[in-house]
């Protein structure tokens, strides 16, 4: 591993290895005709309780305008619906239809079969420490004091 320039960027190490990840990810999802941004609204919707485009674009790590462009081509195929929020009536969120939940069903083994792929090329013991080792840099990095 190069210890100059680009390479020793933490930053930039983890944009390598995520464009890495996703881009077996967009090939593995391709075949559905389902792109790996799609694949994160409609896994996020499969908890049921249905979500604002506010939860949603944070839960699926979108901006909001891309957001709404993905939840509207999912519409229009049917994956998902609008309706008012159980929460609050006034209040519209976006569910997961049958349809959706269908096409799920089938990505989610070609997704567990990718992330067998990378556990096997990378190891299943590091692979489970990586994934452990990031959420914790998340949480660290979100509760972090924000210094200027």
């Amino acid at each position: 591993m190069a210890n100059s320039g680009l390479g020793s960027s933490l930053a930039y190490l983890l944009s390598r290895a995520e464009r890495s990840v996703t881009r077996g990810l967009a090939t593995t999802l391709a075949g559905e005709d389902v792109t790996v941004e799609q694949w994160r609204i409609l896994r996020a919707l499969a908890d049921g309780r249905g979500h604002s485009m506010g939860e949603l674009a944070e839960a699926v790590l979108m901006p909001h305008p891309t957001l709404t462009k993905a939840v509207d081509r999912l519409i229009d195929r049917a994956l998902v619906h609008r309706g008012a929020s159980a929460g609050d009536r006034r209040r519209v969120a976006v569910f997961l239809a049958d349809r959706g939940r269908d096409l799920l069903a089938r990505v989610d083994g070609t997704v567990a079969e990718h992330h067998r792929a990378i556990a096997a090329a990378f190891g299943d013991e590091r692979t489970g420490r990586l994934m452990r080792e990031l959420e914790d840099l998340v949480t660290a990095l979100d509760y972090a004091p924000v210094k200027s």
